[in-house]
């Protein structure tokens, strides 16, 4: 398990980029007034969770899918470059941040995403910690809120104190994410290590036909057949 000390996790990194002026103008924008670290935290985080699409279909053999600007300018994109953008937005604005990876079953994913992953394990699904009043807190900004009204999902809330991790099951007591194990966290995304494991574990998932809001709406079919048949 690898931590950075805090002050490593304020500090820019390649694919955490705080530096970048586009990350420091949004963060400057969503925290507005904010006057301590847990508002500002707090205001990132759903700024985050809910401006920028949540897809699963993006090019994993580029580096710039897990770098933060990228993924602040493209409007989207998955669980890790999503979690790399919170962190990088935090220290932006002061507040330290790292990355964490947990691998996780979705038992709620589309059965085309599945084909295509040929599991529905998700390796290195990515989280943020950020340290605010002297302790790392967890925070998910993956899926946002209108992806989770199509699958039927409650959204992540978070209040900077409380670990914000995926529910176990959904609004109507399915099992939704199941946490298999935890790699630890990082003052960067360990992108060599990533693409290493989905290039072995993912090798019918590439970037062919994909789109921003493909998921949302395979996730909205899927809601409709299951309505229907019930």
């Amino acid at each position: 398990m690898t931590f950075g000390p805090v002050d490593a996790c304020l500090q820019p990194a390649e694919y955490v980029d705080s530096a970048s002026p586009q990350i420091a103008a949004f963060a400057a924008r969503v925290c507005g007034d904010a006057g301590d670290d847990i508002t500002r935290a707090v205001r990132l985080y759903y700024a985050v969770r809910d401006e920028i699409v949540y897809t699963p279909y993006c090019d994993f053999r580029s580096r710039e899918t897990f770098r933060a600007s990228a993924c602040l300018a493209q409007g989207s994109g998955f669980c890790v470059a999503k979690a790399a953008l919170l962190a990088a937005a935090a220290r932006a604005v002061g507040v330290p941040a790292r990355v964490g990876f947990a691998d996780v079953r979705n038992h709620l994913t589309t059965p085309k995403l599945r084909r295509l992953m040929g599991t529905d394990t998700f390796y290195h699904h990515g989280y943020t910690e950020l340290f605010l009043e002297g302790k790392w807190v967890k925070a998910t900004p993956a899926f946002d809120r209108r992806l989770c009204e199509k699958f039927g999902v409650r959204p992540l809330e978070f209040d900077g104190q409380a670990d914000s991790l995926f529910h176990p099951y959904d609004v109507a007591g399915r099992r939704h994410m199941e946490y298999l194990a935890d790699h630890g966290s990082f003052a960067d995304v360990p992108v060599d290590e990533i693409l290493e494991i989905f290039t072995r574990e993912y090798p019918g998932l590439t970037a062919a036909d994909a789109s921003p809001t493909r998921f949302r709406v395979e996730a909205e079919e899927l809601r409709s057949q299951e309505e229907s048949a019930s």
